[in-house]
């Protein structure tokens, strides 16, 4: 028998109306710390993912000797740090001010950067165009009018493969292959830039993507502000006031940006031909799947994650002295709340992954942690009816990570476990919604588009 159930604020259906704001965004940042239930959060953007050695040691620093010892990774690809005491605020910003986590203090909130983990370390897409994260990167903490967006609002660079392209960008840039199916390289070529959901796009030259990402984004400020709304997203515009790309058009030709209206800028992506790891995943959307990332150049890759998004002090050092070690000495956090370690020599990959699965990270996609998800639950969270970790941790242990004995609703997506109507950190696409209610737990497919389907599940 199937169950109604409303839907989630944070989970909009199509067509109704878009929310307003009448305060500034809250969304907690690296000074700007939000009081939870277990302690102080802190949310470190980490444009790209990208880390060096250093930088990750620095944040398994602040959480051993501020937080409580875990390191939990976004669903952006950041780091947030917990259980931290009031009077921190200082000691924080200076460690990670040290390590270069914290260029500006008045744009750290808006570095929300998205970029394709593996682009740049696999056969099939050999050219990195992560240079537009850096340039972005720059150009944001250089920009006055930046300063306005909000904390939420999130920039994605896709290089091509549709990975990241599919995480509800407000602003995408998109690499574009060449007519032998390869993508250019950083210098050349060409991309797409595409403004929330509309399906048209801007053609416009590589090397000024990240001025024309800019550019969008300081369009989105000026409809915001004509529309009263306090829109802190594209997707939150009414509909007179709506951003698409004929409208941004305008801003890049004030910007000296040459760009061509794309009609069908959203048509599927062509995904590279052949296997990228041990364990390919078929949707790119998905992410990498656990493993070993085949390199071009004889180098490999390592790509693992974190049980639940959250990761040890210890676990963390571990990865950082595999890259410091075996591998270029750089980490990239990923949106799907992994780590790609690249550079490592072939022959080691395999027992630097084998060291990484002992660890108690997930290394291969045959763990039942893989495609799970939670939001943090209690204690952590004051808002949650119940401890859903220990939860889901109880039903893996017992062979049923959707609850009601039943076969996941929709096999394959993944599966995430809330313990509150707001859902905090869930997918994007298709997912399986296990939902905390006062009377148990409820089971629902949420689909792009359309609103929650729920099945009725035995209380847990």
């Amino acid at each position: 028998m199937l169950a109604a159930m409303p839907p989630s604020p944070s989970i909009r259906p199509l067509g109704s109306a878009p929310p307003l704001r009448d305060r500034g965004d809250a969304c907690p940042g690296a000074l700007r710390l939000h009081a939870a239930a277990d302690g102080l959060l802190a949310r470190v953007r980490v444009p790209a993912g990208d880390l060096t050695v250093r930088q990750a040691t620095a944040l398994a620093d602040a959480a051993e000797q501020l937080g409580d010892g875990f390191l939990s990774l976004t669903s952006r690809g950041n780091v947030e740090l917990r259980g931290l005491p009031d009077g921190c605020d200082g000691r924080l910003a200076g460690l990670l001010g040290d390590a270069g986590l914290l260029p500006s203090a008045r744009h750290e909130r808006i570095r929300n950067i998205l970029a394709s983990p593996l682009a740049g370390l696999d056969r099939h897409t050999p050219a990195d165009v992560r240079w537009w994260a850096r340039r972005l990167d720059a150009l944001l903490c250089a920009s006055e009018s930046a300063t306005a967006l909000s904390g939420r609002f999130l920039f994605v660079l896709d290089d091509g493969r549709g990975d990241v392209a599919a995480l509800g960008g407000d602003v995408s840039l998109v690499a574009e292959r060449d007519g032998a199916g390869e993508r250019p390289d950083g210098d050349g070529g060409t991309a797409l830039l595409r403004v929330g959901d509309d399906p048209a796009a801007l053609r416009i030259a590589c090397p000024d993507a990240p001025r024309a990402a800019l550019a969008a984004a300081e369009a989105f400020l000026t409809a915001a502000e004509a529309s009263g709304t306090g829109a802190w997203r594209v997707r939150e515009l009414p509909q007179e006031h709506a951003l698409t790309a004929r409208g941004v058009a305008g801003a890049l030709r004030a910007a000296g940006i040459a760009a061509t209206h794309v009609p069908d800028g959203a048509r599927p992506f062509t995904a590279p031909a052949g296997p990228t790891t041990t364990h390919a995943n078929p949707d790119p959307a998905a992410g990498p799947a656990p493993g070993v990332v085949e390199g071009a150049d004889g180098r490999h890759a390592l790509a693992v994650l974190a049980p639940l998004g959250r990761l040890s002090a210890a676990q963390w050092r571990l990865l950082a002295a595999t890259a410091a070690q075996h591998g270029s000495g750089e980490l990239r956090l990923t949106p799907w709340r992994g780590v790609v370690l690249p550079g490592l020599p072939a022959a080691a990959a395999a027992d630097r992954l084998a060291a990484l699965s002992a660890a108690g990270l997930i290394t291969d996609p045959s763990s039942p942690w893989h495609r799970l998800g939670a939001c943090t639950g209690r204690p952590g969270c004051a808002k949650s009816r119940t401890d859903v970790r220990a939860d889901l941790a109880q039903a893996v242990a017992a062979g049923a990570p959707v609850p009601g004995g039943s076969p996941a609703p929709a096999p394959g997506a993944p599966v995430y476990w809330s313990g509150c109507e707001r859902r905090c950190g869930h997918p994007h696409g298709t997912w399986v919604d296990v939902l905390a209610t006062a009377d148990g737990y409820q089971v629902s497919v949420v689909r792009p588009d359309a609103s929650p389907a729920t099945q009725e599940t035995r209380p847990q």
